[in-house]
């Protein structure tokens, strides 16, 4: 993978990381879905800022994505896509101070290493 197509990934992966973040804080603004309040909450989705620059961020996301796989193998793109995971856990941790048991911790060092091997040219 050369530096530009390097780059697009990132670029993929940090808007839909973005787009995660914005969801999240549009999750918490509606608050809890049941039988009861459902119909508003799905009309209140498209009445959300948060939730809907989030879809944006979704759709941009998609976008480099479309446009990386146009230069890269699906055989590479693909699992490096599995960063996403990895910021989300983080992002999660840092933004809304959820805890990162080991296990987890152990789970985004082998997604880690796996796209590194994935990544890694001889």
């Amino acid at each position: 993978m050369t530096p530009p197509e390097f780059g697009l990934l990132l670029i993929s992966i940090l808007v839909s990381v973005s787009g995660q973040f914005l969801l999240k804080l549009g999750a918490l603004k509606l608050g809890r879905v049941n039988t009861g309040n459902l119909f508003s909450h799905v009309l209140g989705i498209a009445m959300t800022p948060e939730l809907i620059a989030g879809l944006v961020c979704y759709g941009l996301g998609a976008i480099a994505y479309i446009l990386l796989l146009t230069r890269v193998k699906l055989s590479v793109v693909g699992p490096s896509a599995a960063l996403i995971y990895v910021f989300s856990v983080l992002l999660g941790y840092f933004a809304f101070q959820e805890t990162i048991p080991v296990s987890r911790l152990a789970g985004l060092g082998f997604i880690i290493c796996g796209v590194m091997l994935v990544l890694w040219q001889r």
